[in-house]
């Protein structure tokens, strides 16, 4: 297997730079990024929406075969709409760290041509050796055709893919500031190699509905080995939410279109970070998944505690019998008393060391079938 071409500005000082800026980046700064959004996307100069973009990032369990459980931030996206006319969609879904590396990743793009769709799928996991990538594309009924390259880990170090650079994004919008010249080591969407630059386009007005505000516009290019760039153009409102995304060259604008986030004055009110969502969790696989394997492992858990502690079944069984032949009314004050009776064992009475069977009822709570 030949090795990828690597990015002309991709260097060892690139990573050294970018690992010490995303060490900066805290916990609780990143939660503030996790919420949902959802952009209308517009083709100019028409301002009807004609499809929709959307991105939530959320705290989500990621269990890999023969691994535990760990926590990290969920990140989707969503896009509906044309291109050159021809009905489009694409989705991103990315297991991230808070650390900002990415555990696993795919991307789905799916033009639906007549009577030829093409659909292509780039996966890429990580591993111990370091990441894999798999590119699937499908035109048609034809055959899907299949590529897979790997990565070692040494050049990994600081490498955004995707769903990290959007949450980056979301944390340099929350500052409205960042240094100079910025720049990552990448994965572009075709998996291979490469860097990604941002910088600063400052403080702009722009329209959301009818009302005005100041956004904060970034801008994001991604230089490939070949020596062509892609550049977004991202507007954010001082909370990190977007409102406007677009693709330099590309004939396509995601818009908001909701001004009631708006306040009168025309700027940014503030909202929880990521609004309550109904969640029917045993819809969800993974959540549905995780829940039985913790239920399991609780079970198991607890069984292995009674085996080693029989004298539990047995107190619980003394202390039922005394209740249902005593019957009283305040069973939380009879309970009481009734362990404060308790010995240890090689008393008297039964299996649990009570001095009686029967402890005297308390003043003033005589036992219910008491004349």
């Amino acid at each position: 297997m030949e090795p990828r071409p690597e990015s002309p500005q991709d260097t060892p000082g690139t990573a050294d730079t970018a690992a010490e800026f995303l060490s900066l980046i805290g916990l609780k700064e990143l939660e503030w990024c996790l919420f949902a959004e959802t952009l209308a996307v517009v083709a100019p100069p028409r301002d009807k929406a004609e499809g929709q973009w959307w991105m939530a990032a959320q705290w989500a369990p990621y269990q890999r075969e023969g691994e535990p459980v760990q926590s990290c931030i969920l990140v989707q996206t969503k896009f509906r709409g044309k291109q050159d006319g021809v009905p489009a969609s694409s989705t991103l879904k990315a297991y991230v760290t808070w650390q900002l590396e990415t555990l696993e990743q795919e991307e789905q793009e799916c033009l639906e041509l007549r009577p030829y769709p093409t659909e292509k799928t780039t996966h890429i996991v990580s591993h111990e050796h370091g990441m894999t990538v798999t590119k699937t594309l499908q035109e048609g009924g034809a055959e899907p055709q299949c590529q897979s390259f790997s990565y070692s880990r040494a050049r990994l170090r600081a490498r955004l893919l995707e769903g990290a650079s959007l949450l980056l994004l979301r944390v340099l919008a929350r500052r409205q500031t960042m240094p100079l010249d910025l720049v990552f080591p990448a994965i572009n969407s075709e998996g291979d190699l490469c860097t990604a630059s941002y910088s600063a386009l400052g403080i702009q007005q722009q329209a959301v509905g009818s009302a005005e505000t100041e956004v904060f516009v970034i801008q994001r290019a991604v230089h490939a080995s070949t020596g062509a760039r892609t550049v977004w153009h991202s507007s954010f409102l001082p909370n990190g939410r977007l409102a406007q995304l677009m693709q330099i060259g590309f004939p396509v604008l995601m818009l908001l279109q909701d001004e009631s986030i708006l306040s009168k004055s025309g700027r940014f009110e503030p909202q929880l970070p990521f609004p309550k969502q109904p969640l029917d969790w045993k819809e969800d696989v993974e959540l549905y998944c995780y829940f039985l394997d913790r239920k399991d492992e609780l079970q198991l858990s607890h069984a292995a505690y009674l085996q080693q502690h029989p004298e539990v079944r047995a107190l619980l069984s003394d202390f039922l019998q005394a209740l249902l032949l005593q019957q009283p009314h305040d069973t939380i004050s009879f309970a009481a008393e009734f362990f404060a009776y308790q010995r240890p064992f090689g008393s008297p009475f039964g299996s649990t060391g009570a001095a009686s069977p029967l402890p005297n009822s308390p003043a003033g709570h005589p036992p219910s079938n008491s004349k």
